[in-house]
């Protein structure tokens, strides 16, 4: 088998919140590059990247440089297409863009051999579980008005949800202002329901276990960056100072980074993106490391993806759904009742929607 073609769209989806009608977020992710990988045995894989800033085109022509690169090669053997590309952008730097490209290019090449293979991508990994706990993410953000958080929440709880995230470090706001806005919501959720908090590395160490011992009492399923990504020894500090747990991970590109976390004890869970990380390949080698650390594991953004991963690893923890890739696929599955279904197909066990570069193709 051998690959034959590489094609590569861009797209732009609409700035929405479909979960509670949230204000859009700011940074919100709108602009995603596909990837279909097509095989001389008539198999197409798919992946998608994306980068949240002004340079997206640069990405694209990243990942179509990357693309012409293996046309010819065998894209069951991942590691050395994933070596190829590297030595190609060596002087580049193992982060930023290149990781970006990389990761399109391997989701595609994974797509492809569970296709190959008759599998889907979480049995071909593993296939430890066939659903995944899911919790509800982008729908409490900063922009969202303190008298409507209560409605907002209580909503997401009637979904079925049993697990939900909101952000502190709102702008103009003290931290008494803050902590009173999480109060709100654990008081319309309950008890019961798994409320996590992301900082998005706003607050430095000081502020971080100030404020996170002044939340304890409200019984939070994690502090989601609550300092620098890469300040491991802070991290570390404040994962010692605090009873909440502390998760971290979405910033960090490729496995050296997540070492650093890990041996440094700097996360009680690991937050692992793939996009980021380099890949299906390079997101399970993190997974494998974090359980050698005794540490569970949870997902960034593309839950649809993600969900498969979730599933396949022994330390998967939770899948974050984030819907703001769901317009990208045909059927994507969503959660019910707080729980996600890994797609049967082989493969992804997904398709581009049909109308996708029609509707929302950037030329």
């Amino acid at each position: 088998m051998k690959i034959q073609s590489v094609k590569i769209n861009l797209v732009r989806l609409p700035l929405e919140e479909p979960l509670v009608g949230a204000p859009p977020m700011p940074g919100m992710l709108r602009e995603f590059i596909t990837v279909q990988i097509m095989t001389d045995d008539g198999i197409e894989g798919i992946g998608v990247t994306t980068f949240g800033g002004k340079i997206v085109r640069t990405l694209m022509t990243a990942v179509q440089e990357f693309g012409e690169l293996i046309v010819g090669d065998d894209p069951l053997r991942t590691e050395q297409v994933k070596a190829k590309l590297r030595a190609a952008s060596a002087s580049c730097g193992p982060g930023g863009i290149t990781a970006l490209a990389i990761s399109a290019i391997d989701i595609a090449l994974w797509d492809i051999r569970g296709k190959a293979f008759g599998q889907p991508l979480a049995r071909l990994l593993g296939g430890l579980r066939d659903r995944v706990p899911a919790y509800a993410s982008g729908a409490l953000t900063r922009t969202t008005p303190t008298g409507k958080l209560e409605a907002a929440a209580s909503a997401l709880v009637e979904k079925g949800y049993t697990q939900i995230k909101t952000q502190m470090a709102v702008d103009g706001l003290t931290p008494a202002q803050e902590i009173e806005r999480i109060r709100l919501i654990r008081d319309a959720v309950g008890p019961s329901v798994n409320l996590m908090v992301d900082i998005n590395q706003r607050w430095n160490v000081h502020e971080a276990i100030s404020i996170g011992r002044q939340v304890e009492e409200l019984n939070l399923g994690w502090l989601e960056d609550p300092a620098a990504h890469n300040d491991y020894q802070g991290l570390a500090e404040i994962a010692r100072a605090l009873h909440t747990p502390v998760c971290a991970g979405e910033y960090l590109y490729g496995i050296e980074p997540h070492r650093q976390t890990l041996a440094h004890q700097s996360v009680d869970i690991v937050m692992i993106d793939l996009l980021r990380a380099g890949g299906v390949t390079q997101w399970m080698k993190i997974a494998g490391m974090a359980e050698a650390y005794n540490r569970p594991v949870a997902s960034h953004l593309l839950p649809e993806i993600h969900v498969h991963l979730i599933a396949a690893v022994p330390n998967g923890l939770v899948v974050e759904y984030m819907p703001w890739t769901w317009r990208l696929f045909e059927n994507p599955p969503k959660p019910d009742k707080g729980l996600m279904t890994v797609p049967a197909g082989n493969g992804l066990g997904l398709n581009f929607a049909p109308d996708l570069f029609k509707t929302y193709g950037v030329a």
